[in-house]
């Protein structure tokens, strides 16, 4: 049975991975996703929105490896579908961080039940509804490919899984990096409106984004 490097060899897996942090790092929906969150719920809840959104990554990883997203590639109707899906979800987050109210952000504030898992649950939707993400990976993780190392599905997998730690790590930054201005939020009520209020528009900014994406 051929090993993980066997697979992909290790000078393969560091390029992958420089490449992979390089792009996890830049400006994107979803780390600016995880820095908003982050800011105003603090950085361990980031590192659950990160969770989420690294969950996601796993079915776009499988949608890849089993062939799924060349459908996204293909079919302008499920591409079109799928993004107006995301867009709509997206608005939906834009209203809801507009309409919020500023919170007791205290070390003793009482915590909305179930939040934890809601902000999962958000990353998972906010990486999914993306069809622009399986067709990234459609066209990224192939390149690292080689049919004479083994099944080329498996390498995608492996691949993905790579990304995957590989984003976890660079989100998770940036979780902790925006989480210092949390603390400063605790003391503000205006610093939470104005906040909000920016991740609404950067929300709209999102969904304005993937409605108008093309294959």
């Amino acid at each position: 049975m051929p090993t993980l490097f066997d697979l992909l060899p290790f000078d393969t897996m560091v390029t992958f991975v420089t490449a992979a942090l390089l792009l996890a790092f830049a400006p994107g929906p979803d780390n600016l996703f995880v820095l908003t969150q982050s800011a105003l719920k603090g950085p361990w809840k980031g590192v659950v929105v990160t969770l989420g959104l690294c969950t996601g990554l796993i079915v776009h990883t499988a949608a890849v490896a089993l062939g799924v997203a060349v459908i996204f590639q293909t079919s302008a109707l499920a591409f079109t579908g799928l993004k107006i899906v995301g867009a709509l979800y997206l608005l939906y987050l834009a209203w809801g961080a507009f309409r919020a109210k500023p919170e007791a952000l205290g070390e003793g504030a009482a915590e909305a039940p179930g939040e934890w898992g809601r902000l999962y649950r958000r990353g998972i939707l906010m990486n999914i509804t993306n069809p622009k993400v399986a067709i990234f990976f459609l066209a990224f993780l192939p390149q690292f490919t080689a049919p004479d190392r083994g099944s080329v599905t498996v390498q995608m997998f492996a691949l993905g899984g790579l990304f995957i730690l590989s984003a976890l790590a660079a989100f998770s930054t940036i979780a902790f990096a925006a989480g210092g201005i949390s603390r400063w939020l605790r003391a503000s009520d205006r610093g939470q409106v104005l906040l909000n209020r920016v991740a609404g528009l950067v929300f709209v900014g999102l969904a304005v984004k993937l409605a108008m994406a093309e294959r």
